[in-house]
């Protein structure tokens, strides 16, 4: 195979000498479709926005946005694409457009384009009321002239969808199913299994083979640093990484699910993670990344890893000679390394239940929404009565990895649970880690906002139900 297919605004198209690094955006200006931009080409602008049509779990088709400059084309053998100007066109155009054109939502135009994508993927929201408009769908767009208000105003105008849409009516019918797909080039090969063993044969033949779920990070070294890998084995599309169980003693969420996915499915049932869906990246990274692949580049300034430290999580890792369970707090060995062997996959995360009844989660960047941390703390706390039965505490971006604040833990469990405990227990976890002078924050800040998170956790989460 030399070549893939793929549906482009309703119309198939062949894609010719396909290489496994090729983003869809170049792609798709290729072939002349020029309203997707490149703006910063690692997924922060929204520039590039598109629509990619995927299945819900009643069988019809959900269009969901995402960063075009991060999605590898040869992912996308037999699927379906909408750009902006599949959307509508002169003199006919679509809602959005409209609302945009006639408020002033448009000055240069350059990020025009994937406001359009991103605010067409809320229109068509399934569960959205008629009148309103979830603004935060627009978080990872960025605009440099026009400023916001026009553009929220735009949005705040739609109304519901009208029955007739082509889109609408798009959601009742299947979304394409995954091809199978293996390219050989020059450059290397990709494959698309379309089983969980398949995909485990193909990583014992290729161990240490790029696994690709998201794209997320994966695309930011190939468009940016320009890395490039011998073997790409997808594995975002596998049935038995799509699961989402929920068992007598645990939670198992599979390692494929996108955030988007994870955040409707469990519906709010595991607060903690819900603090967290908000404040990792945007929408438009969540619809694509995965807490397989967050803990599979195991960065530690990952936003998932502190929470799921916190929640206990195990990692059920995967090849074909079986399965093998993880603690979390034991699966990260040093700077980007792990236990996970090179013929493994991480198949699912494993939370224990019941979950700890007070959490909270602490997001230090220097914007509220769609940036790095320079500090991550979650925090799970289990009281009896006035008294710390059990508290976990994980922290990202001050160490070499995630880890626990065990020392802090220590501190705490089994002491009454007041203001001068907490107070003495933060002054401990502010010496956990090994925090750096970076171009994001001081040693001496990331320190003190360890300090200040656990303070902060006691008096807006517990301090008005316990004795201070």
């Amino acid at each position: 195979m030399d070549s893939i297919t793929l549906t482009v605004n309703g119309v198939p198209r062949e894609a010719r000498d396909v290489r496994p690094h090729t983003t869809l955006l170049n792609w798709l200006r290729d072939q002349g479709l020029t309203g997707c931009k490149e703006g910063c080409a690692e997924g922060e602008c929204g520039a590039c926005a598109v629509l990619l049509a995927r299945p819900t779990e009643e069988g019809g088709t959900r269009l969901e946005s995402v960063n075009a400059c991060l999605v590898l084309l040869p992912a996308l053998n037999g699927q379906e694409v909408v750009t902006a100007e599949g959307l509508g066109a002169p003199g006919d155009l679509h809602p959005v457009q409209r609302e945009l054109a006639f408020r002033g939502g448009s000055q240069c135009g350059y990020c025009t384009p994937g406001f359009v994508v991103s605010m067409a993927a809320e229109y068509y929201r399934e569960d959205r009321p008629a009148q309103e408009f979830d603004i935060h769908a627009l978080s990872g767009n960025l605009c440099r002239c026009t400023g916001y208000r026009p553009i929220a105003d735009a949005a705040n105008a739609l109304g519901g969808v009208a029955e007739e849409d082509p889109f609408a009516q798009r959601r009742e019918q299947p979304a394409p199913v995954p091809q199978a797909t293996h390219l050989t080039t020059p450059e290397g090969e990709f494959y698309r299994p379309t089983t969980l063993a398949e995909a485990l044969d193909l990583l014992a033949a290729y161990p240490g083979a790029m696994l690709l779920a998201g794209g997320t990070d994966w695309g930011v070294d190939i468009n940016i640093r320009h890395s490039r890998a011998r073997v790409t084995i997808a594995i975002d599309r596998l049935p038995e990484l799509q699961t989402l169980t929920w068992n007598d003693g645990s939670l198992e969420i599979g390692a494929g699910l996108n955030l988007s996915e994870i955040e409707r499915r469990l519906a709010g049932r595991v607060p903690l993670l819900e603090e967290l869906f908000p404040l990792f990246a945007s929408r438009l990274i969540r619809n694509s990344a995965t807490l397989g692949g967050n803990l599979g580049t195991a960065s530690p300034i990952g936003d998932s890893p502190p929470v799921l430290l916190a929640l206990d999580a195990r990692l059920v890792l995967a090849s074909a000679a079986g399965e093998r369970e993880v603690p979390l707090a034991e699966y990260f060995t040093g700077y980007r390394r792990t236990q996970r062997r090179p013929d493994e996959l991480i198949r699912a995360v494993r939370i224990p239940l019941p979950l700890a009844p007070i959490t909270g989660f602490y997001k230090i960047a220097k914007r509220r929404f769609d940036d790095i941390s320079s500090v991550a703390v979650g925090i799970a706390l289990d009281l009896d009565g006035d008294v710390v039965r059990s508290i976990r505490i994980g922290l990202g971006g001050v160490a070499a990895t995630p880890l626990r604040a065990l020392a802090t833990e220590e501190a705490l469990t089994g002491k009454p649970w007041n203001e001068r405990t907490v107070r003495e227990a933060a002054r401990v976890l502010r010496g956990e880690g090994t925090p750096l002078d970076d171009h994001r924050a001081s040693a001496a800040y990331r320190a003190a906002m360890l300090e200040q998170t656990l303070l902060k956790f006691f008096f807006e989460k517990t301090a008005q139900e316990v004795t201070v």
